[in-house]
């Protein structure tokens, strides 16, 4: 059965994606496919695509009637060793048995609860799948299945104007890969212009965005034109739209509708022809579940929605990332000249919280010094404390032990807040959002730290 969609949202990504052809290879995947055991809609069947999203919202593959289930509650995707099962960010949860799950990896034959209704995972057909024909596409790179998927589907998705809505990890390459959707499109003579709706504080995102005259607000002392007139005739990449104000997002909404702009404090209309794509690491479909994300707006920004997988369940692209590190940095090295043996083995092992951000700034560390540097959680010294000779965590300065308490504890203080404030950006590579999630810190709160410590963003 495929994906149901509304048909008073336009033409779906699958229906304009069958018109087209783009030269690929070929893989296999078994299709999800679950039936309904129990409840409101008992005895339904379906068989998904690449996935099989379950929920009350029409656009779901499967579409319940089930008061108990969430509009998006979960989703099953194909892996190497089964089908995972994902929740969304339902209301009330997925079982297996008595267990409430996140995210679990079943075969056929398992029953999961949700709401009232349960569901029992069967045999899918087994199905072949496009896979793009090279390891890059306009820099963005990738070797594995997963990896030639996704880029024959950018590459399909490039020559429509149909919204893309890519979702990931911190660092998996979400900007490289809508540089490479414009790159490859009709627009790709225009403006490429990046709203990061993370790092803005919300008084400054509506500006940003639309623009605003002179006089629009207190110190607004000249006319500033908004990204999406600076992108007409291009395309707008609006990283971390998850982060933008419910406020904001019905004036997104009305935009992408008119394609027309006002800037604050301006009367006239501005036509804009632009091509919005967007990114986030949240599963919107769980803010649209809560209400914090219109779902009318999700809908028009993600007709497709592809997930970027982070670097942990593609290793295989390792070797060909770093290779494409060292030609974009100018060096012939071959990857053996600057990498021991046990270093890649510890490379391969490594689990890449910072995907590949964190790859390239490492490849970037070996090039500058010609060592490799620290990973953290390979038993590297990175963040690892001092440990004194009396066996204490720490071998404190003796200046500092012998100094006034008040003093010296300011002075510590100071030096901790300072450290832990840029580790903690380059964790989140520099989002401020995301480096506010981490911290269990309010935005507000983390934007007055940087500017206590003159920290810059």
């Amino acid at each position: 059965m495929s994906r149901q969609s509304d048909p008073s949202k336009g033409p779906s990504a699958d229906r304009i994606f069958a018109t087209l052809r783009q030269p690929a290879l070929t893989g296999r995947f078994v299709r999800p496919k679950v039936e309904v055991l129990r409840g409101p809609d008992a005895g339904r069947t379906v068989e998904g695509g690449e996935t099989l999203s379950v929920g009350t919202a029409p656009d779901n593959d499967l579409v319940l009637t089930d008061p108990n289930v969430s509009r998006y509650h979960l989703e099953f995707r194909p892996d190497s060793e089964g089908i995972a099962v994902v929740d969304v960010g339902s209301t009330n949860g997925t079982h297996i048995a008595k267990i409430a799950i996140e995210r679990a990896r079943v075969v056929p034959g398992a029953t999961l609860r949700i709401g009232e209704t349960v569901l029992k995972v069967v045999d899918g057909t087994d199905t072949p799948i496009e896979l793009f024909d090279a390891a890059e596409i306009h820099g963005f790179v990738g070797h594995s299945p997963a990896m030639r998927r996704l880029m024959a589907q950018l590459a399909k998705a490039a020559v429509t104007e149909v919204g893309v809505l890519l979702n990931g990890e911190t660092g998996v390459g979400k900007e490289v890969a809508a540089q490479a959707l414009h790159k490859a499109s009709p627009r790709k003579n225009g403006p490429f212009e990046t709203i990061d709706c993370g790092a803005l504080a919300p008084t400054l995102i509506a500006s940003e965005l639309f623009g605003h005259e002179m006089g629009a607000f207190t110190g607004a002392d000249r006319r500033h034109t908004g990204a999406f007139e600076r992108a007409s005739g291009g395309t707008l990449f609006l990283d971390e739209i998850g982060e933008l104000p419910l406020t904001l997002q019905t004036s997104l909404l009305g935009v992408l509708e008119r394609r027309v702009v006002r800037r604050l404090g301006g009367r006239e209309p501005i036509k804009v022809d632009v091509r919005v794509v967007s990114a986030t690491h949240r599963d919107l479909r769980a803010e649209v579940n809560t209400g914090s994300f219109r779902a009318d707006l999700f809908h028009r920004l993600g007709a497709l929605r592809v997930t970027i997988p982070p670097l942990r369940e593609r290793k295989e692209d390792l070797v060909p990332l770093v290779e494409h590190f060292l030609r974009e940095a100018g060096s012939d090295l071959a990857i053996e000249d600057l990498f021991a043996p046990t270093i890649l083995d510890q490379m391969r092992a490594h689990r890449w919280p910072g995907n590949v951000r964190e790859l390239r700034n490492f490849v970037d560390h070996v090039l500058s010094l010609g060592e490799p540097g620290p990973l953290d959680d390979l038993g590297s010294p990175a963040g690892a404390s001092k440990t004194a000779g009396d066996g204490s965590a720490i071998a404190w300065p003796p200046a500092l032990l012998e100094a006034e308490y008040r003093g010296a504890r300011d002075r510590l203080l100071r030096e901790f807040e300072r450290e832990y404030l840029v580790r903690l950006l380059d964790r989140a590579g520099h989002n401020v959002a995301e480096a506010a999630r981490q911290s269990k810190l309010s935005r507000a709160h983390l934007f007055e730290l940087l500017k206590k410590h003159d920290i810059k963003r």
